[in-house]
């Protein structure tokens, strides 16, 4: 990575590589900001990896692993684009979607100002589904970036759709007004199965709409171990969960 001039001075030092005069702000001239990792330019085992790769899968198997992987993309950009805009399509004519490359990006910010779902809500709510969310807000907030590479097979890209799909069909109930903004299984999501077996259910939706939104999850159900947390609370108030220092005495 580069960085402009005035950040010069907080760049990490190496005790086996000098760093000439880069000093912290305010740490005083000459004293270098120290190490971040062992290796003296990042950590040099990562690179191996990405050798290795390239090295087996050959130039045939690269070219094969690309072109699945666009595939996939572009196969998920085809089934949802009746349900959600496409972001950096290529507007390809006569192509379903608009033609993406190795990266389907979901635009949600015109359903959070329709319904006031956000791209955070639909997140959550794919892990009711059995999903860890795609990558969200990245490179563009209130988006999912979506990118299947050459490792999913078809089956799991349609129950990704099939996901997709449902939520938009929960989003247009909100829309719609049949769900409150502020109560539907969107914004209460992840559900556990401790908050469903409780006798009090205080939501306007019912249990299975919760619990099982797609039939194919009464067969093979992921349930979380935890509710809803508050993402913005968590990175500004960081502690550890590590056992004190006085339980390693003995």
């Amino acid at each position: 990575m580069c960085v402009a001039a005035d950040l010069v001075p907080y760049l990490p030092a190496h005790p086996s590589i000098p760093r000439g005069e880069r000093t912290a702000s305010g740490s005083g001239a000459g004293q270098p900001i120290g190490a971040v990792s062992a290796a003296p330019l990042g950590n040099a085992s990562v690179l191996p990896i990405s050798w290795m790769y390239v090295r087996m899968m050959g130039a045939q198997g690269l070219k094969a692993a690309t072109e699945t992987a666009i595939l996939s993309a572009n196969y998920i950009a085809a089934r949802l684009s009746d349900h959600y805009d496409i972001h950096f399509s290529g507007n390809v004519e006569d192509v379903k979607g608009g033609g993406v490359a190795h990266e389907c990006i979901l635009d949600l910010r015109p359903l959070k100002d329709s319904s006031g779902i956000s791209a955070e809500d639909v997140a959550k709510r794919l892990i009711d589904y059995g999903f860890h969310a795609p990558t969200l807000s990245f490179p563009v907030a209130g988006t999912l970036m979506v990118e299947p590479t050459e490792s999913e097979p078809l089956v799991e890209l349609d129950r990704f759709c099939d996901a997709m799909v449902a939520i938009r069909d929960e989003i247009r109930k909100v829309e719609q007004g049949a769900w409150p903004r502020e109560d539907n299984p969107l914004r209460a999501a992840p559900h556990t199965a401790q908050t469903l077996m409780k006798a009090e259910w205080p939501h306007p939706y019912t249990r299975e709409e919760a619990a099982y939104p797609l039939k194919s999850l009464r067969r093979q159900k992921y349930w979380s171990p935890v509710g809803r947390v508050d993402n913005v609370y968590g990175d500004r108030n960081l502690f550890c969960s590590c056992v004190p220092l006085s339980a390693y005495e003995d």
